[in-house]
């Protein structure tokens, strides 16, 4: 019992996020012995992951595991895990968007899904959110292609455009847009817009926290008094949407809005609960477009209340993510365009189950 699990694995970059992927049937059937492998694997407990492959950051503590299809109409599934850096705990209630862009090329070269000559459409059903996302990934045969001119702002140089749709986003955990009925609730002394679309979040008015909105997110992340009252507003956010206490989730996500300034339709900083993203989660984005198309919504009041179709241009610390919103059968679509590339792959090794909870 004390040789270390030997486990096939690929380490990608999907957006401006980056992890391991697994093929499900490569990791244990059980779940509590699959988390007790992924957090032996990415090192959580420790500040910096130091024993694992985890970077010490959110964005970069995140693992995707990939399998064949449980619903009709997808040719993969994708389970989202999100391992805590600073303690040992695997959270499954999001999504995320930028390592969705990779999980289309990772499953075309593990031979899930078979390559076409120009281009390949992957049908992702997200297991996490239960919604069905479609990307399009440039191949060329049977290969892959990483290589382009697409740029995305976090990430620096030149890469493949992966285009990604999201397919009625709305209600990924609670079932509804507005999860609290309303567009606006006031929580703490400040208004917030709770919305549900691709990833729940607690939209609020930077100016109601005592900041401009424009702060770089290392200042927001040292700015202890700012973390401590959104983490109360989103508790409380939480439990009016109808998720019971997220103390221990990573959802709701707060969310800072203010106008955009560098021609952007609105300036965002966006926390994983407890550090600013340095730039943007793709779920985020889709739904804080959506917001700004939702009549009454904090986003909305700041965007001009712009009417669909329209593209929706969200500034972040590290530039801009443009997500182009449509109308298919009733429904907002939301499209946006990703990079990701192939970064290793080989094995990792997990200690155990019992060594792993004898070390928390």
């Amino acid at each position: 019992m004390n040789d270390l699990l030997k486990i096939p694995c690929v380490l990608m970059r999907g957006g401006t996020s980056r992890g391991p992927f697994f093929l499900a049937s490569d990791l244990p059937s059980n779940r509590g012995e699959r988390d007790a492998a992924l957090l032996s694997i990415m090192g959580s407990g420790h500040p910096l992951q130091i024993d694992g492959i985890g970077g010490g950051n959110p964005v970069t503590s995140k693992v995707a595991i990939i399998g064949s299809p449980s619903i009709a109409g997808a040719d993969i599934d994708y389970l989202f895990a999100q391992v805590r850096t600073d303690r040992q705990y695997v959270d499954y209630s999001p999504n995320c968007g930028n390592m969705l862009a990779a999980v289309g090329p990772f499953a075309i070269e593990a031979g899930l899904v078979r390559a076409g000559e120009v281009e390949t459409l992957v049908r992702i059903h997200n297991v996490n959110t239960g919604k069905l996302i479609e990307a399009k990934v440039p191949t060329r045969g049977n290969e892959v292609i990483y290589l382009g001119d697409a740029s995305i702002d976090g990430v620096p140089g030149l890469a493949a455009p992966i285009s990604l749709t999201f397919v009625d986003a709305a209600g990924a955990k609670t079932g509804k847009l507005l999860p609290t009925g309303r567009p606006k609730d006031e929580i703490d002394g400040v208004q917030v817009t709770a919305i549900d679309c691709a990833i729940p979040m607690v939209l609020m008015r930077s100016s109601d926290l005592g900041v401009t909105g424009y702060e770089d997110a290392q200042a927001l992340s040292a700015n202890r008094d700012l973390i401590a009252r959104m983490a109360k507003i989103r508790t409380e956010a939480g439990a009016l949407m109808g998720m019971g206490d997220v103390s221990d989730m990573v959802i709701p996500k707060p969310v800072l809005i203010s106008p955009g300034r560098r021609g952007g339709t609105l300036s965002v900083r966006y926390f994983m609960p407890y550090e600013c993203h340095p730039a943007l989660a793709t779920t985020g984005a889709v739904g804080i477009a959506t917001a700004a198309v939702s009549d009454g919504t904090i986003a909305a009041e700041i965007a001009g209340h712009p009417d669909v179709p329209a593209q929706i241009g969200i500034e972040h610390p590290s530039g801009r993510l443009d997500v182009q919103l449509e109308m298919r059968q009733g429904a907002i679509v939301a499209g946006l365009v990703r990079t990701a590339r192939r970064l290793f792959e080989g094995y990792v090794f997990a200690k155990p189950a019992e060594t792993v909870e004898d070390a928390a």
